[in-house]
């Protein structure tokens, strides 16, 4: 049995706010390798670099999946027009699905490095 969208919409959210939750610990957990890195004569390697560098593939990643998923919105607008329907583009809907497109890929990053970062000595 599927979820009304209602409900499919919070569970998405739930489980968004849920990964998020561990993004100060991801933060903690990097803090003394970060610091250890800081003391040799190389800091850019290792985590910090692939921290700065992930930081800036999340934004780039975030913001293509955001303006693809608006595109798409856009895409549907007339079709949605035809068909009798509110167009998601004046209704919320695509903007709902813009934010939720770019915060997919940053969930699944935050989760990753929670695990990298856990199983480390």
């Amino acid at each position: 049995m599927r979820a009304s969208p209602k409900r499919a919409a919070a569970l998405r959210a739930a489980r968004t706010a849920n990964a998020f939750m561990l993004s100060p610990m991801v933060a903690m957990m990097r803090l003394p390798i970060l610091a250890e890195e800081a003391s040799r004569q190389t800091p850019w390697r290792g985590e910090t670099g692939r921290a700065v560098a992930e930081k800036m593939l999340a934004a780039a990643d975030g913001v293509f999946s955001a303006q693809m998923s608006m595109a798409g919105s856009m895409a549907a607008f007339w079709p949605e027009v035809m068909s009798g329907r509110m167009p998601s583009m004046l209704n919320g809907v695509a903007f709902e699905r813009s934010v939720e497109a770019a915060l997919r890929l940053a969930r699944r990053a935050v989760q990753a490095n929670y695990r990298r970062l856990s199983r480390r000595p």
